[in-house]
């Protein structure tokens, strides 16, 4: 028999259904196995930290503490126990002569009005992004994905807006502007960018994180509202993500974990900061005395997530173990929960540099010794409590010190409102050049600095 009559006989025996049936399947079959693989690949897209650029304000914004306390005598927008709680918290705050306000403080009295938070924005961003975006010939019409986090200032338009308009982002540019979100925003918004990231495939994404200070500042007598006035300090950032294979070449670090706690249907939790009116007409932000408590439950909660990923196995058991003895044990033989060695899983911490206070607390919290804490009381030191771009002033003190190497990992951890415990862990996965210029660079060799403990009269 030839061939094609072999044929003919083998076409007739597949009739039509049985061929439209089986087409389907394969159809089906393909189509999911398509489905399976987008997805899996997406999910493992590795994101790149290509490199970020903290802000350097100049040396003649700097508020010295003893500048402070007599501008606000020579304001005189607050009574006599006001100033001296204010200059007492200053001198307790661990803030330096460096720490910078916007011209706008500088002001007698100060200038908290729209077009001077624009001003202080766009002084602020405006000198990352050209940084950053210079330092590697990058083209603003490469940038896909825009993320901007401010929690005062929310302009229209926005802060995205703001920027795209000055340095001519395309107009399919993926943008958005994050407000009210506090001091750990500038993590949530890194989130935001990888989510955006491992479903877009080869893109740029550009993350800035910035607190506005000229309108926040609190000119009332309530206490736990004056507390913000000592501790914010101007400041900011551009972070440069890509999921592009070919930056892994270029790259500083690669996100190994990122994890968002949210303890915001606690009462307690959620008051413990939160902008408000005073009663006598004057806006700002309280500062409960609980906050310490709720930072640390967060934390905890954080780090019942974070731990699993990260912790060897060895720390891992050594806790659940203790956990176990301590629900056997009567109240007179209380076991102590094992603390698990976080420095066998990160090579490096920066801490939220919230304040003295808050530093401490994960210190003695997570049985860190001093130096864990370096970074975090320096970048308080000094350039302020700068809010979300807090953790990335520490990174970048860090590298200016020469002390990250290939395979080191660090571990921010950001404190805000809500109230929220935000966790990322990057891997630096690149030889660090420290000679190359940062924020630090100009004195960093004369860091770290003795911070001497002020007695509480």
């Amino acid at each position: 028999m030839s061939i094609n009559s072999a044929n003919t006989s083998w076409a007739k025996i597949i009739t039509p259904f049985a061929f439209s049936q089986c087409g389907v399947a394969i159809a089906v079959a393909i189509a999911s196995l398509l489905l399976v693989y987008f997805f899996s690949s997406s999910k493992s897209r590795p994101i790149y930290l290509i490199d970020f650029c903290c802000y350097l304000p100049p040396p003649d914004l700097r508020a010295t503490p003893a500048n402070y306390i007599e501008h606000f005598e020579l304001c005189a927008a607050h009574d006599r126990e006001a100033i001296d709680f204010q200059a007492k918290m200053i001198k307790r705050s661990g803030i330096g002569d460096e720490a910078c306000l916007p011209v706008s403080v500088h002001q007698i009295p100060p200038d908290k009005s729209l077009s001077c938070t624009r001003v202080e924005t766009e002084t602020v961003l405006f000198s990352v992004v050209k940084d950053l975006l210079s330092k590697h010939s990058i083209n603003a019409k490469s940038v896909d994905i825009l993320v901007t986090n401010c929690s005062i200032f929310c302009p229209t338009p926005s802060i995205t807006a703001m920027i795209i308009n000055k340095f001519g982002f395309r107009s399919n540019i993926k943008s958005v502007s994050l407000s009210g979100m506090g001091c750990s925003a500038g993590l949530v918004a890194i989130s935001l960018a990888k989510d955006l990231l491992r479903v877009q495939g080869n893109s740029l994404a550009l993350v800035l994180s910035m607190e506005a200070v000229t309108p926040s500042g609190y000119d009332g007598s309530i206490k736990s509202m004056l507390l913000a006035n000592t501790l914010f300090r101007m400041g900011g950032v551009a972070v440069l993500l890509s999921n592009k294979k070919q930056d892994r070449l270029r790259a500083k670090y690669k996100l190994r974990y990122l994890l968002r706690t949210h303890m915001g249907s606690d009462d307690q939790s959620y008051h413990s900061v939160i902008q408000k009116d005073d009663g006598a007409g004057s806006v700002g932000v309280a500062l409960s005395r609980s906050l310490l408590h709720v930072a640390a439950n967060a934390l905890k909660i954080n780090l019942t997530e974070l731990g699993p990923s990260c912790l060897p196995l060895s720390e891992q058991l050594l806790y659940g173990w203790s956990v176990f003895l301590g629900k056997f044990r009567n109240a007179a033989r209380k076991q102590e929960i094992y603390v698990p060695n976080f420095k066998k899983a990160f090579e490096h911490f920066c801490i939220h540099a919230g304040g003295r206070a808050i530093i401490d607390a994960v210190e003695e919290g997570l049985r860190l010794n001093k130096e864990d804490g370096e970074a975090s009381r320096m970048t308080l030191h000094r350039f302020g409590n700068t809010s979300s771009s807090s953790v990335w002033y520490e990174l970048s003190y860090l590298e200016a010190k020469g002390r990250i190497r290939k395979g080191d990992r660090v571990w921010q951890i950001a404190f805000g409102s809500g109230f929220k415990c935000n966790s990322a862990v990057w891997e630096c996965i690149s030889e660090l050049d420290h000679n190359i210029r940062n924020a630090w660079s100009s004195n960093i060799h004369l860091y770290p600095v003795q911070i001497l403990d002020v007695a509480d009269h």
